[in-house]
């Protein structure tokens, strides 16, 4: 697919996000030609769906080229730093957003063996196979509005190295029949490598810090973030505030005086039947039960939610901090959780990062995954999805509007030659620098220009075949 200039509404939302980072920082704004490439990149990412500036250079007929684009992404002074959050700005002030809720999510991303540039990269667990593979992993923040959902925060997670080592040998030892006592002593958190829990906590700080008039309902993670210290720092950061989570089967809580996992409680409490409305849409029946009750990890009580649809056969146990709380709320406002699964689908599928990035370093990891969260967000500036949330309609998904992007900027190609005060020789240049920007490329799969080498019987060496077929050994039968 081919463009020839930044779309139109995406060069209208990189203005307004350098006037949303001047307001803050009256001297800290971007540059005509830091604007005009950032839009340029932007657009180019929803065109080729990559973050490669040789694809950059190839669907721009050459507007741009390779290593100037990657000259600016190196050394141009851009606010990065201001950029994403300048960007959630412009968004909640057009779309007039003042409250929300904040859903926390990580995703892994698997890259090649060969990898060794790349920042952040450790061996994962690959769910598919059971294996690991070679990849980076990242914690999103994501904010869910009455009318929009969209990333406000990441950062890029990687396990402490004597950690993960430690985890190895004690695998090994476990398997090998040696008592707990006798096996080392799990190493002490080191700083430099963060858990989830607190980057997660690092995000919710700075979206706080960053959008104060925002006011936020709930919290909502899934059972990795449903540790006792995540959910009470997570829900003083704003003034106690509901914090929705999960909790493992096997997590003690005291039912009297006796303790017992949730999976026994459940299965000697089951729940009754209600009709839930999953994320505000369609209903569903499901089993439902709760209870107050002191959750010995926590060293607190919490709501305990248990539910179970038809087709499950064991109960999931959701947790709430606020014990003043419905039931059915717990359960219906846990259910918008699945939305921040859908922008990392998206996030995935049609926003540039995770098909083809190969950025160096640590400022390459974190200020390309910056560029694909911007197309992310300026999608809610383009025309079409702007007209559909005015009049409180449906908006488009992400790969309706960038098909629908495509398919703009080649039209606007094709008006721009045949506009031409001389479209004859216009489209002879325009045909020129298609064929140089999309060359033929040399096959390595064929022999030809190639020297085989001598591929036959030797005469001389016939003897040598002969000799060696008489010293034999016969074999009896």
């Amino acid at each position: 697919m081919l463009f020839g200039k930044p779309a139109p509404f995406v060069s209208a939302f990189v203005a307004a996000v350098d006037d949303a980072i001047r307001a803050h920082q009256p001297h800290g704004g971007m540059s005509t030609i830091q604007q005009l490439w950032l839009a340029f990149c932007i657009t180019a990412v929803l065109v080729t769906n990559s973050m490669c500036w040789a694809r950059f250079e190839r669907a721009s007929l050459g507007t741009y080229s390779l290593a100037a684009l990657s000259w600016m992404f190196r050394h141009s002074k851009l606010p990065w730093d201001a950029l994403l959050v300048a960007s959630v700005r412009v968004i909640l002030r057009y779309h007039g957003i003042t409250s929300g809720h904040l859903i926390i999510d990580d995703t892994d991303n698997a890259r090649s063996k060969a990898a060794k540039a790349l920042a952040h990269l450790y061996k994962l667990r690959d769910k598919e196979s059971g294996g690991y593979v070679w990849g980076q992993s990242l914690v999103f923040l994501v904010l869910v509005t009455p009318t929009i959902s969209l990333p406000v925060g990441f950062v890029f997670y990687q396990p402490a190295p004597e950690l993960s080592a430690w985890y190895k040998q004690a695998k090994v030892l476990k398997k090998q029949g040696v008592p707990p006592k006798q096996r080392p002593p799990k190493p002490t958190p080191n700083a430099q490598y963060p858990t989830k829990q607190q980057l997660a906590l690092r995000l919710l700080a700075a979206f706080k810090a960053h959008h104060p008039a925002i006011r936020v309902h709930w919290i909502a993670a899934d059972a990795l973030y449903g540790t006792g210290a995540f959910v009470d720092e997570a829900s003083a950061l704003f003034e106690d505030v509901q914090v929705l989570s999960q909790i493992r089967s096997n997590q003690h809580m005291r039912v009297g005086q006796r303790q017992q996992p949730v999976a026994d409680y459940c299965a000697t409490h089951p729940g009754t039947p209600h009709t839930i409305r999953i994320r505000g849409g369609a209903e569903r029946v499901a089993m439902v039960g709760s209870a107050r009750l002191y959750v010995c990890a926590h060293n607190t009580k919490r709501f305990i939610v248990a539910i179970k649809y038809a087709e499950e056969e064991s109960y999931r146990s959701l947790i709430a901090s606020d014990l003043s709380w419905r039931t059915l709320d717990i359960v219906q406002g846990h259910s918008l959780r699945w939305l921040v699964e859908v922008f990392i689908q998206d996030w995935k599928s049609y926003e540039g990062w995770s098909p083809l990035t190969k950025q160096p370093g640590e400022e390459g990891a974190c200020h390309s995954v910056i560029l694909s969260l911007l197309v992310d967000h300026r999608l809610f500036m383009h025309p079409d999805q702007q007209a559909q949330l005015k009049n409180n309609r449906s908006a488009y998904t992400v790969g309706s509007l960038r098909a629908h992007v495509q398919a703009e900027c080649l039209i606007n190609v094709i008006d721009d030659l045949v506009a031409a005060d001389n479209p004859q020789d216009q489209l002879k240049r325009f045909t020129k620098a298609l064929h140089e920007v999309f060359a033929f490329g040399r096959s390595k799969k064929h022999m030809i220009q190639r020297q085989l080498g001598r591929l036959e019987p030797t005469p001389a060496l016939r003897y040598r075949a002969d000799e060696v077929m008489r010293n034999m050994p016969v074999m009896s039968t």
